[in-house]
């Protein structure tokens, strides 16, 4: 196996025995052999389109198909072999539609006809011949943009895929990932092509992220700034975990009146803020941190457990009977539940003993998305213009357990009083029990939500450049950022296709990305790697 999609790869350059996050060699093996497969349907899916055929199964199927090959959310090797083969079925009812219309249907890429085997044990040993980058002779460059663009439109189906849960979609997403991975191994596309329609990830990207927000948002209203518990209330319990509103809003009516709390973990937090979740009495507070403390978290929760999209860790045996996925989440002995029936979920949660007596732990705020801060935008520019608020930093992204992520708490604590701390993504619970006060009644730390809401950090960058009349380079606004998987991946391209420079990025740079392309970066945009707190404060600030 190769595998170097995220942060935490082994030595910083690509896991080949078995992956960190848990990932066994058949199953990467399986997760390459869809990507292929993939590639086989995008390129009927893009002929199709020349002849004015869109499948929206199709497009679906791409959208999570991609999105079960992103760290951490499906390791069960029976359910990536279902994927496939349902791959290699919609290639075969888009050929032929594609034919109806008069379209091409013979082409001479191999993934386009390559039959997949009946046994799993075969189907791995085909995943183990194929892989989008196995190209020998290929120039290190052009790897190294591909692969920045694959693991980008894994990050970016993940996003189109929690819209479309929520009734939003676009054709201009799909269209894309299918001309991107068709274009995988097309010899006539140069660098400055490779360089385009990787950049183009982050165009598109903005619009799959706009469009979740506008389903999160006109689902559940917009978030307001809502004090979460950390402690936990005597009584039945289950813990959500994860980035899917839809599942814990299925679970919350399914729950309600069952007497059974319901609390958030890792990226879940930010929902305890939407107005049509947290109207929910049973809907309780916040259990734990980030993702990779599940293992010890987990196995103190008196409770059942969900896990939503991608977030799972290998269950210890002493929760594995607790916990349940949903979605497109899979470990192998671990039941799974459809967010129509949680039934099975909530009887587990009744035979536990929940928590034996209220405890008080405190409390974090979150809730301030785009709507919540441009509401107090005049209070926020009126601080800056009296001199009140010196500098804005945005430190988020991903949260890991390699070593150096403590620089990102250091840098929160480090940072001088006058200025202020937006942050969103797992990379918060670094610090976000922090208590840094107020500067004229404005929090100074303010958790803009989840990866998912990267949108709303968007718009308030451009609020705050159109209120400055300046561009959003040119505003006391710092871009601090921790990575860890897939989805930061199309983050950073849309940054990137937005023309933000300076952005600072950790702990290490991405192992794919080649000293010729990261020179690219750096001359464009001024992306840097994270130094040291103090030199990286007094930088920005001086």
């Amino acid at each position: 196996m190769f595998c170097n999609q995220c942060e935490q790869t082994a030595k910083g350059t690509g896991c080949t025995v078995v992956g960190v996050c848990g990932k066994k060699p058949d199953i990467a093996a399986l997760q390459d052999l869809l990507l292929y497969a993939l590639k086989g349907l995008s390129i009927f899916a893009q002929e199709g389109r020349n002849q004015g055929l869109v499948d929206d199964e199709v497009n679906l199927f791409t959208y999570q198909a991609l999105f079960t090959t992103v760290t951490n959310v499906n390791f069960d090797a029976t359910r990536l072999q279902e994927l496939i083969l349902q791959c290699l079925a919609l290639r075969e009812k888009l050929k032929v539609q594609v034919a109806s219309k008069g379209g091409q249907v013979d082409f001479s890429c191999p993934s386009t006809t390559f039959q997949g085997a009946t046994e799993l044990a075969k189907l791995v040993e085909q995943g183990e011949e194929v892989g989008l980058l196995t190209d020998k002779e290929a120039n290190a460059d052009i790897q190294s943009l591909q692969a920045t663009m694959i693991y980008g439109i894994k990050g970016l189906a993940a996003y189109a895929d929690h819209a479309y849960i929520l009734g939003k979609s676009d054709d201009k997403v799909a269209a894309y990932i299918h001309e991107a991975l068709a274009s995988i191994g097309n010899k006539s596309l140069t660098l400055q092509d490779w360089i385009g329609l990787t950049l183009k990830c982050g165009e598109i990207n903005l619009l799959a992220m706009q469009l979740l927000d506008e389903a999160n948002t006109g689902t559940y209203g917009h978030p307001v700034p809502t004090s979460v518990p950390l402690g936990h209330k005597k009584g039945k319990a289950i813990l959500v975990s994860g980035h899917d509103l839809k599942d814990l809003e299925e679970l919350l009516k399914q729950t309600d009146g069952k007497g059974i709390y319901i609390y958030t973990h890792g990226e879940m937090l930010p929902t305890h803020g939407y107005p049509d979740l947290k109207k929910y009495e049973h809907f309780y507070g916040h259990y734990g941190t980030a993702w990779q403390n599940q293992k010890k978290e987990f196995k103190e929760f008196p409770g059942a457990i969900l896990m939503t999209t991608n977030c799972i860790q290998e269950p210890q045996d002493l929760y594995k009977e607790n916990i349940f996925t949903s979605g497109l989440v899979a470990w192998p002995g671990v039941a799974h539940v459809d967010k129509e029936d949680f039934t099975p979920l909530i009887e587990k949660a009744l035979t536990m003993p929940g928590f034996a007596e209220d405890e008080e732990k405190g409390q974090v705020l979150t809730g301030f998305a785009r709507d919540a801060i441009l509401n107090v935008a005049d209070a926020v520019v009126n601080e800056v213009k009296e001199g009140n608020i010196k500098h804005f930093f945005l430190v988020g992204g991903c949260d890991g357990a390699k070593p150096g992520r403590s620089y990102y708490t250091d840098f929160v604590e480090k940072a001088p009083q006058d200025t202020v701390i937006l942050t969103l993504a797992c990379g918060k619970f670094r610090f976000f029990d922090s208590q840094l006060g107020d500067i004229g009644g404005i929090p100074r730390l303010l958790d803009v939500g989840q990866c998912n809401d990267a949108y709303s950090a968007i718009q308030v960058a451009v609020a705050l450049s159109n209120a400055f009349d300046c561009e959003v380079n040119d505003l006391p606004l710092s871009l601090v950022l921790s990575w860890y998987e897939q989805k930061a991946v199309a983050i950073l391209l849309t940054l990137l296709h937005l023309g933000i420079k300076n952005i600072r990025i950790g702990p290490s740079l991405p192992a794919f990305i080649t000293p010729n392309v990261l020179n690219v970066l750096v001359e464009n945009f001024n992306i840097k790697p994270i130094s040291t707190v103090e030199e990286d404060l007094d930088a920005i600030l001086n």
